[in-house]
């Protein structure tokens, strides 16, 4: 599971670096995305949610040209867990008089099921079009734009950022314990988890210390600042994100 966390994160920072459009604004891109949020929400029936959804898809494939490959990787996951919760909605669990519990499905509410679920992978897709062609550095100056606290913003990076220190940790450290084989048995499984979360909890704490003594000794304010990137033909992209947000907009509200 840890490896896979990693991976993802790996292909979103791949995808956000060398796709198309990854220095166009991010206040354009962030526009479309609010829109295609905004249209997930007012479509009228599954088919325009998917639409809308589709659209999404389309953009993120053709426009900026991240590979579908990358694109169903990062999917795949969330639109699983959807899924998979969409079908458990169509099940009511009750409990007879006899003490037993019983397990119906609820053909009635198929409609409702199937609107939400579609409304759901809209606002997936939706999330993915600008996370896969948005770096970091730009989401965070656009929300240092849009005067975020600057120690939400903090906590974003190091979260982001440790993310990969956290991931190889643990891989190094099942890979040990996997090679004197620490998980041959239920014991054995239960000793390397617990060795595991010791000392993954202790280096957790002294890279953070190590961190603090790295800002301190820079004379850190407190505060983690970025370049700002320049943006080339800033008007014209954002009011082209504007106009294919109302689009869009105006596809999920009349759709079909």
């Amino acid at each position: 599971m840890h490896h896979l966390h990693r991976l993802l994160a790996v292909w979103i920072e791949q995808a956000a670096y060398h796709n198309h459009w990854s220095h166009v604004t991010p206040r354009a891109k962030a526009i479309f995305a609010l829109a295609a949020l905004g249209a997930a929400y007012v479509a009228q029936t599954p088919s325009a949610a998917l639409g809308v959804a589709l659209v999404g898809v389309l953009v993120v494939w053709r426009g900026a040209g991240v590979p579908w490959r990358c694109y169903l990787r990062v999917a795949a996951g969330p639109l699983g867990f959807l899924l998979l919760s969409g079908a458990s909605l169509l099940v009511s669990v009750a409990w007879e008089p006899g003490g037993t519990l019983a397990w119906q499905l609820a053909p009635h509410a198929l409609s409702d099921v199937a609107m939400v679920t579609a409304r759901s992978v809209a606002a997936l897709s939706a999330l993915l079009t600008l996370v896969l062609t948005t770096p970091l550095a730009h989401l965070m100056a656009l929300l240092r734009q849009l005067r975020l606290p600057e120690i939400l913003l903090d906590l974003m990076v190091l979260c982001y950022r440790l993310i990969f220190v956290f991931s190889e940790s643990c891989h190094d450290t099942l890979a040990a314990q996997t090679a004197r084989l620490g998980f041959s048995s239920y014991g054995r499984s239960m000793r390397s988890l617990g060795l595991l979360v010791g000392s993954l909890a202790a280096q957790v704490a002294l890279r953070a210390r190590g961190l603090q003594w790295a800002a301190d000794a820079r004379c850190s304010d407190g505060n983690l600042r970025f370049l700002t990137p320049h943006f080339a033909h800033t008007r014209r992209d954002t009011a082209i994100g504007v106009l294919a947000g109302l689009g869009l907009l105006l596809l999920g509200r009349y759709l079909p």
